[in-house]
């Protein structure tokens, strides 16, 4: 995973999460769910990112190029 990507990420989760907060502070059941699918789309990139990881981690074991 790059920076740049992580960096996105903790961005969107930040986001989310700002969002979430005010729609519970207003009321705002939308911006309030609209808050909780930033994050889990952020954890889900996450996610994904660090099955790639792993998966060049393990091509690089097997083919010797460190």
């Amino acid at each position: 995973m790059s920076v740049g990507d992580k960096f996105e990420n903790k961005a969107e989760e930040v986001k989310g999460r700002a969002k979430e907060a005010a729609g519970s502070a207003t009321g705002d059941e939308d911006l309030k769910n609209e808050g909780k699918a930033d994050q889990a789309s952020s954890a889900l990139k996450k996610g994904v990112e660090k099955v790639k990881d792993k998966a060049n981690e393990v091509a690089e074991k097997l083919t010797g190029d460190n």
